[in-house]
């Protein structure tokens, strides 16, 4: 795939490039700021970009604006933010539109290359992908008046797998259950979480943007 990577992390961009660039995907334009990101979203037009929450100048929150205007400007474009904390506004705000074709991860994940590159893989096919760290420092923040209190403790740890973008299937084989339990546990979450019976909406993607958004 076609990869921008924007951090103001010389050392991080070069690691990333390298490790891509050896996965087989073509890093067009590696930048340190949020306006030479936008710049290169559309001179190259990429699959992903990979984006650093706090960049120049005031290294608060600009890349998570210029992911914003990405998205908006340019949905078909994947979006891979990474962030040295859990920022649970970040992530509600990204998450305000589509769900597709979108992750977030800690940037200590980097490290771990395997799944590194299966996140990226995962939002390149138009996934959403939420560190499991993310997902559960979100999860012990949510109050009890809170409709996820809702969930037994079985169901958080399904939509806890569904935040992290896995498919039924994957989340059988991973909480050693049958698939079928699997969907019951889901039909369960979207029902107590009062979600709407409407088939225009995704019922999944909508218990994971109520999750999410706290």
């Amino acid at each position: 795939m076609r990869v921008i990577l924007a951090d103001d992390s010389v050392l991080l961009r070069e690691g990333l490039s390298r490790l891509l660039g050896d996965a087989g995907h073509d890093v067009v334009a590696a930048v340190g700021d949020a306006r030479a990101l936008l710049d290169a979203v559309e001179r190259h037009r990429p699959d992903v970009a990979v984006v650093d929450v706090r960049m120049p100048p005031t290294h608060t929150d600009e890349g998570l604006r210029a992911a914003l205007e990405i998205r908006e400007r340019r949905p078909e474009v994947g979006l891979l933010v990474l962030s040295q904390y859990v920022e649970k506004t970040y992530a509600a705000a990204l998450l305000a539109g589509s769900a597709t074709g979108l992750g977030y991860l800690l940037k200590d994940r980097v490290s771990e290359v395997a799944d590194f590159l299966d996140s990226l893989e995962r939002v390149h096919a138009g996934g959403a992908v939420f560190d499991p760290e993310v997902v559960r420092r979100l999860l012990a923040r949510t109050t009890r008046a809170d409709p996820l209190s809702r969930l037994s403790g079985r169901e958080a740890e399904v939509l806890e797998h569904l935040a992290q973008g896995f498919v039924n299937a994957a989340i059988a084989a991973r909480l050693h259950v049958s698939l079928s339990t699997v969907e019951k546990h889901v039909n369960a979450i979207v029902d107590k979480l009062d979600l709407p019976r409407d088939p225009d909406y995704n019922r999944r993607v909508l218990a994971v943007l109520r999750y999410l958004g706290g």
